[in-house]
């Protein structure tokens, strides 16, 4: 998915707080961040890189993060046992939130809640009263309940999992995804169903499937509840006997939206960090590499010539925003392939590059190849292959560079004798122990090639694990980290090869 045109200046991106510092808290349940004293970091780091990803690729002109303040009280005053059957707050959660604070003041970024109500409401009352005024609001939470909310100016902006890309909802998407004429339905569909995350009793035996149907034939619950004659059997007897427990569903189901919060434009711009006061934070919760990350989301473009190296980056003529970059700190191997965004409204192509990629077929000049990647320290190599599952594929081709501009390819046969042969070849380059192999997803390498007996041997760097080290929220394909890390947007396959069947 592209990013929201930044050209529109009246963009408001309000963040579900809890929603996403629980989403970043089990990202990494099961590998967990932890700082040196055992403190565990991963809802803190999982929050804070979404936010700085958020703001890297949107660059929103206001932005605010909204919290639940105390017991929803509006609600546990009509239903007692609204959201009562919650498990306890893990203790990492709560050990997160000062931290949180301070990051996000540091950063300048207003920080939102109202005791008594739910984030939910305050996101509600501002995205309505924002777009009174011409604002375009991006509500950034998974939770399906503000789909009610949306409008043409009022968004659901639900980041992407694993890797995966951001999804945008809107009222057509909305519509679609519950099989409904009105986003305002969804408010309906909970009421009937019920949402056992919140408590929400719903309408005795009606599941999503049902109150997807009862939808689309009366199109409200009191519509229903007026009309449970045209019901038959058990299910009508229980519709009826939940009748008031369902319209009590509604009410708890229905995001506020006159919460008492006023939406003042100014409060809400996005401004420049205090880097001092974040780099303060990031230290004590040892967030070693993520400084840089931020510095970048909010650099301005940035000119000059970059002289990528194996171990270090180097900017000549170096704009008064890039000394400061500089004096971050040297980025290491990791922040060779990190995020330098130059915010160039396009990206380079092979047509703006100097470039030799040689085609290696001959079994002699094969073997000059080989004998030239021996004497590096360094080679990425990738495999070609008929199938992405390891199990099935059979190698088609593989690909190696040790410099800027330069790649070899090397066509394999569909004889599979004379892919042996070529292998042989190339044995000693995969088995020699003091040469570094890189690779993108480098296990689906190593799997292929093991099942041609060679087994890659030495030291190994895979750049889609080292992504994820660094982003997990993000996504971690290798043309994407292209345009994204190195500003260069890769051939595409289908102009080689033509589409796929």
């Amino acid at each position: 998915m592209e990013n929201i045109d930044a050209t529109q200046d009246k963009r408001l991106f309000l963040i579900d707080a809890y929603a996403m510092i629980f989403r970043g808290y089990y990202a990494l349940i099961r590998n967990p961040r932890l700082t040196s004293k055992g403190l565990d970091t991963s809802a803190i780091f999982g929050f804070t890189n979404s936010l700085i990803e958020l703001i890297r690729r949107e660059k929103p002109t206001h932005l605010a993060v909204v919290f639940d303040v105390g017991e929803a009280s509006v609600r546990t005053e009509d239903f007692s046992a609204y959201k009562a059957n919650r498990s306890e707050t893990p203790e990492a959660i709560k050990n997160a939130i000062p931290y949180i604070h301070r990051i996000l003041e540091a950063m300048h970024i207003p920080i939102l809640g109202v005791p008594g109500y739910e984030a939910d409401d305050v996101i509600g009352t501002i995205a309505c009263k924002a777009e009174k005024e011409g604002y375009t609001t991006f509500m950034v939470t998974p939770d399906k309940d503000f789909a009610q909310l949306v409008t043409d100016k009022i968004k659901i902006y639900k980041p992407g999992l694993k890797g995966g890309d951001i999804e945008i909802l809107g009222v057509e998407e909305v519509k679609a995804k519950y099989e409904i004429e009105d986003p305002k339905q969804v408010i309906d569909f909970l009421a009937m169903m019920g949402d056992a995350v919140d408590n929400i009793p719903g309408l005795e035996g009606v599941g999503e499937k049902t109150a997807m149907k009862f939808l689309k034939e009366f199109g409200s619950i009191e519509n229903l509840l007026a009309n449970t004659h045209q019901l038959k059997g058990k299910l009508k007897e229980k519709v009826e006997a939940s009748a008031e427990r369902g319209i009590l569903s509604k009410k708890l189901a229905t995001i506020i939206c006159d919460a008492p919060v006023e939406f003042h434009q100014e409060q809400y711009d996005l401004e420049t960090p205090d880097f001092e006061k974040v780099k303060e934070v990031f230290e004590e919760i040892e967030f070693r590499r993520l400084y840089e990350n931020l510095y970048r989301a909010f650099a301005p473009a940035v000119t000059g010539t970059t002289v990528v190296t194996e171990v270090e980056i180097t900017v000549t003529e170096a704009t008064p925003q890039q000394k400061v970059a500089q004096a971050v700190g040297q980025l290491d191997l990791f922040a060779t392939y990190e995020e330098l965004d130059q915010a160039t409204s396009t990206k380079s192509t092979i047509e703006h590059n100097d470039h030799l990629y040689q085609f290696v077929s001959n079994p002699k000049a094969q073997k000059i190849l080989v004998d030239n990647l021996l004497k590096q320290k360094v080679v990425c190599f990738d495999t070609e292959t008929t199938s992405l599952n390891e199990l099935e594929a059979e190698l088609v081709g593989m690909s190696f560079s040790y410099k800027k501009g330069l790649a070899y390819y090397i066509p394999l046969s569909e004889d599979q004798g004379e892919v042996l042969q070529t292998l042989e070849i190339f044995r000693p380059f995969f088995e020699k122990e003091d040469l570094v192999k890189v690779a993108h997803n480098l296990k689906f390498d190593y799997k292929i090639l093991k099942r041609y007996n060679i087994t890659v041997k030495g030291a190994m760097f895979d750049t889609m694990i080292a992504h994820y080290l660094l982003n997990p929220d993000g996504r971690h394909g290798m043309d994407y980290l292209s345009e994204v890390y190195l500003n260069y947007k890769p051939v595409s396959i289908e102009t080689i090869i033509g589409k796929k069947r």
